[in-house]
């Protein structure tokens, strides 16, 4: 029955999803959400996968102290792994989300707090809403035993509160690896705002998270 209902929802959707590339995407200039920033200097890093990541990457680039958020792929064991790669489930990447932020103006709590609360639905195991398998798990990667500690102390903070009728499923695991998604895939949210996915599944997902945390964005609603 879940599948039915996600084969009715593509259809709902034009048959166009995050799981399907889009031919009219790629070859497009980057919107203005950045590329990794070439200096680090006073940054840190964070990544964490959520679903489909045009949604995710929106989500981050909008928080004040992100100077920016790159789409691409973590947690698996080929070496600059193609979309198509991914999606054929061979590779263990999960399509991720990797912030570069100012920790003077936005913390790695109040990052992890997004990611739980607003980026996506940690408890969905292997999907996230009409996608579905691996490449789409949550995951939250940590670079140090002090990230690794706040992961934990979060997701149990937020299964205590009952915010979520079903527990966390999210993974937590050292960071090995990121691959930046081709030039397409990047700033997706924002190039096509009127493409079906975006507006009936990333959209509602990016209000929300606008709505729970108003008072952290760039630019305040």
């Amino acid at each position: 029955m879940a599948k039915l209902k996600i084969y009715l929802l593509s259809l709902l959707l034009g048959a166009v999803g995050c799981s399907q590339n889009t031919s009219d995407a790629q070859g497009v200039v980057r919107s203005t959400a950045g590329p990794a920033p070439k200096d680090l200097k006073g940054l840190a890093v964070a990544t964490f996968a959520g679903g489909c990541f045009w949604s995710c990457e929106e989500t981050f680039e909008e928080l004040r102290g992100v100077r920016a958020a790159v789409s691409g792929y973590a947690g698996g064991t080929v070496a600059q792994p193609s979309y198509e790669q991914v999606g054929s489930e061979n590779t263990g990447h999960a399509e991720s989300v990797q912030v570069y932020y100012d920790p003077k103006q936005i913390s790695y709590q109040t990052l992890l707090d997004v990611f739980f609360l607003g980026a996506h639905d940690p408890t969905e195991l292997n999907r996230q809403g009409p996608d579905e398998g691996p490449q789409y798990r949550s995951v939250a990667f940590y670079r140090t035993p002090q990230e690794k500690q706040a992961i934990e102390a979060t997701m149990k903070r937020v299964n205590a509160s009952k915010h979520y009728p079903e527990p966390i499923v999210t993974q937590v695991a050292p960071f090995k690896q990121f691959w930046p998604a081709e030039e397409y895939h990047q700033g997706f949210y924002r190039l096509h705002p009127n493409q079906s996915y975006i507006r009936a599944v990333s959209e509602p997902k990016v209000e929300k998270f606008q709505k729970a945390f108003k008072d952290k964005l760039k630019n305040p609603l």
